[in-house]
């Protein structure tokens, strides 16, 4: 339900009716009075109720914010979401994931539960938008240290394969963190790097050029 008419004795009410049927605050909806009622004679005859037309406004940064502030909550972690307004345009947005304990808990193995947080919520944003929205989900920069990792990793395997002459296979990895990997290899002139398999064991090989 994107939009409601309620009719009630006050603008006000029928405005705070409309806003708690939504489910959506003040600042996130579209306010029309249809008609501002009539106290009438004495508040008996003559009396007419107030009409108004609330329409919800989906802002996706504000949405998406309070879309992991309830999915941390039902979670009953002590985990605080904030907008990175350095990284945050009209077509995309970054939150970052705060909290001393727990930040492990949404983190996961390798990022696995971040990125599966990340992929519920650019899918609830843009179920509602014509365009694509890009969203981000980081926790501390957890993100950019797995990315360095992963860059070491890659110069490491690259030695490898360059010294052993032959092909290593990295352990399957989704695909964004295999894109930085072929990254990486693409700026050495000894290596080459493909991915081969299926998701979700689609995996990197590394080769020696002059193998």
């Amino acid at each position: 339900m994107k939009n409601i008419k309620i009719k009630a004795k006050t603008v006000d009410d029928a405005v705070e009716e409309a806003l708690s049927k939504l489910g959506v605050k003040r600042d996130n909806a579209k306010i029309k009075i249809i008609d501002e009622g009539s106290k009438g004679i004495f508040g008996l005859i003559g009396a007419k109720d107030a009409v108004v037309e609330v329409e919800k406004v989906f802002k996706p940064i504000d949405e998406g914010k309070l879309f992991l502030e309830n999915l941390i909550e039902k979670a009953n972690l002590e985990i605080e979401v904030e907008v990175v307004d350095s990284e945050t345009d009209e077509e995309q947005v970054q939150y970052n994931l705060k909290g001393q304990k727990e930040l492990g808990l949404v983190i996961g193995h390798r990022g696995e539960t971040l990125d599966a947080i990340q992929y519920l919520t650019s899918i609830y944003i843009n179920k509602e938008l014509d365009d694509y929205f890009r969203v981000l989900v980081d926790a501390e920069g957890y993100r950019d240290r797995r990315r360095q990792t992963l860059e070491r990793l890659a110069d490491r395997l690259a030695d490898k394969a360059k010294r052993k002459q032959r092909k290593v296979v990295l352990e399957p990895m989704p695909p964004h963190e295999r894109r930085i990997i072929h990254i990486k290899i693409k700026e050495k002139n000894n290596v080459k790097s493909y991915s081969e398999g299926q998701e979700p064991y689609r995996k990197v090989m590394i080769e020696p050029l002059d193998k």
